[in-house]
């Protein structure tokens, strides 16, 4: 082999590790967990069998009150309760054994009283499924989306 060829192909190679090498270090990203949607999915132990997805707040005009809206799933066999505490009040939710409930869907949004949080900004709420506490910082929102409309609290 004479060395132009081989220059070539060391050449060759180079380019296709420097090319391919961006990849071997990059992280993928459909590896990593988000919410794509408005709101945020709560993130309970992994032996949880309820999931909070899309979780958010439509607060009314001064922001004192907001309605909770969010899907929430649970795969066991026994009915599931939901804690939310978030410093200005508390309440519960149950789940049908192997049902989802969707607030601000099939059902209205659970009230949220004196939260005290402007749209824009994010409500500190614990979530308690049978396990260990997790706080999520869930966004707050007004009904400026109309997908979002008659989702706050009204005084009717």
């Amino acid at each position: 082999m004479n060395s132009r060829t081989l220059a070539s192909l060391a050449l060759g190679g180079l380019v296709v590790l420097g090319t391919a090498g961006c990849a071997a270090i990059t992280p993928q990203a459909t590896t990593i967990n988000y919410s794509p949607a408005d709101g945020v999915n709560v993130p309970l132990p992994q032996d949880s069998p309820v999931e909070i997805l899309n979780a958010l707040v439509v607060t009314d005009e001064d922001g004192r009150d907001g309605g909770f809206v969010a899907t929430i799933v649970n795969s066991s066999d026994s009915r599931a309760s939901v804690s939310l505490d978030w410093g200005g009040g508390a309440g519960e939710l149950t789940v049908p054994a192997n049902s989802s409930v969707s607030l601000g869907g099939d059902e209205d949004p659970l009230l949220l009283e004196n939260i005290d949080t402007p749209a824009g900004a994010t409500l500190p709420i614990v979530f308690n499924a049978g396990g260990e506490p997790v706080e999520a910082e869930v966004q707050v929102f007004d009904e400026t989306l109309e997908y979002l409309e008659g989702l706050a609290p009204s005084e009717d």
